[in-house]
């Protein structure tokens, strides 16, 4: 029988461990010394708070082009579309769940005071100014940033506090695991994070059913569906938001209907959403080495079969013309009402 994470208990756990709501920190890897600094292209910066990320739309030829944040930073910074976008990460130290793919070793989701600090936005913002050729843009990456919501308030107000917030491009990553966005922040804090003019956030669905998902993340299959949930109430308020998924399975039957299903349910939430989800193509890191077995090499191979489908599919309910459209110009209009900031 599998054994599935207590996916609330290690939020609630987390939590407490990865912020100080009094000092207005936040838990923060520091990658010097790690074994994720040995996948890094660029040593760390920000005092090894920090790294550069290079965000590539073209990976590899077997692949799709990946628009994201590329495309999503030159609209909001009045920049010509590029090929490839030098970003400066901060990632917070925890996570509820494990995707045997994450490019994060494990220990480093697990509040792990060795590798890891608590941080104010503002000491952040200050470590990233004195950065020589430091990158207009700015990811809060994991981790789970929305295990701690107040991570992205906080950082909007340092950068409006520092008179750069019309300079900076600020994007973060949501599994979509909780929903502390609603149970911590208050309407006026939400309200302020929806209307910040320079921020985007993506949303990655960690498999297309319920299988693939479990399989992915070792979360209890239920919140497979829960992320769809999550993810309609996010498109109601406004925000700019982008979806991820990750297509590894170790099963390929009935693929087709599966794809076509996920897809099913993302109109379901917007006509338009699959237009804003990109397949992720899933690579071995220095983590998911050690993490790889016979299963999970069979998975790697079948993502290729899985985004076979996505694109029939994709390519038969969208014309060419919506297809071709910059994914930060397709409109969302979402389909679910009276969701109240």
């Amino acid at each position: 029988m599998r054994r599935y994470l207590p996916t609330y208990d290690l939020a609630t756990r987390y939590r407490e461990q990865a912020v100080d709501f009094a000092g207005h920190r936040v838990l923060l890897t520091n990658f010097a010394g790690t074994q994720q600094e040995g996948d890094l292209t660029e040593r760390p910066n920000c005092r090894g708070f920090g790294r550069i990320r290079h965000f590539n739309r073209k990976k590899t030829n077997s692949w799709v082009d990946n628009p994201l944040p590329i495309d999503p930073a030159a609209k909001a910074l009045g920049c010509p579309p590029t090929d490839q976008l030098r970003v400066q990460v901060f990632q917070n130290a925890v996570c509820n769940w494990r995707c045997w793919y994450c490019f994060v070793p494990f220990t480093l989701l697990d509040a792990n005071k060795q590798h890891s600090s608590m941080m104010t936005c503002r000491e952040l913002i200050q470590l990233w100014l004195a950065e020589p050729n430091r990158p207009h843009v700015i990811d809060l990456t994991g981790g789970q940033p929305e295990l701690v919501p107040e991570w992205v308030l906080w950082m909007m107000h340092e950068l409006r506090e520092a008179n750069v917030e019309r300079t900076v491009y600020l994007w973060s990553d949501d599994n979509l695991s909780g929903d502390y966005f609603w149970d911590a922040l208050s309407s006026e804090d939400r309200k302020f994070i929806t209307s910040y003019p320079k921020y985007g956030r993506v949303c990655c669905f960690k498999g297309f059913n319920e299988d693939s998902f479990c399989f992915n993340t070792t979360a209890p299959p239920e919140e497979h569906s829960r992320q769809f949930e999550r993810m309609g109430k996010l498109i109601a308020t406004g925000l700019d938001l982008y979806g991820y998924v990750t297509l590894t399975t170790p099963h390929t039957k009935d693929l087709n209907d599966q794809i076509s299903r996920f897809v099913d349910e993302l109109q379901e939430l917007d006509e338009n959403l699959p237009l804003r989800t990109v397949p992720l193509e899933i690579d071995t890191f220095i983590p998911t080495a050690f993490r790889m077995n016979e299963q999970r090499k069979t998975a790697l191979d079948n993502q290729y079969r899985a985004l076979d489908a996505w694109q029939r599919i994709v390519e038969s309910r969208f014309s060419t013309e919506m297809r071709s459209s910059h994914i930060c110009d397709v409109p969302l209009w979402g389909k679910v009402r009276h969701v109240s900031l």
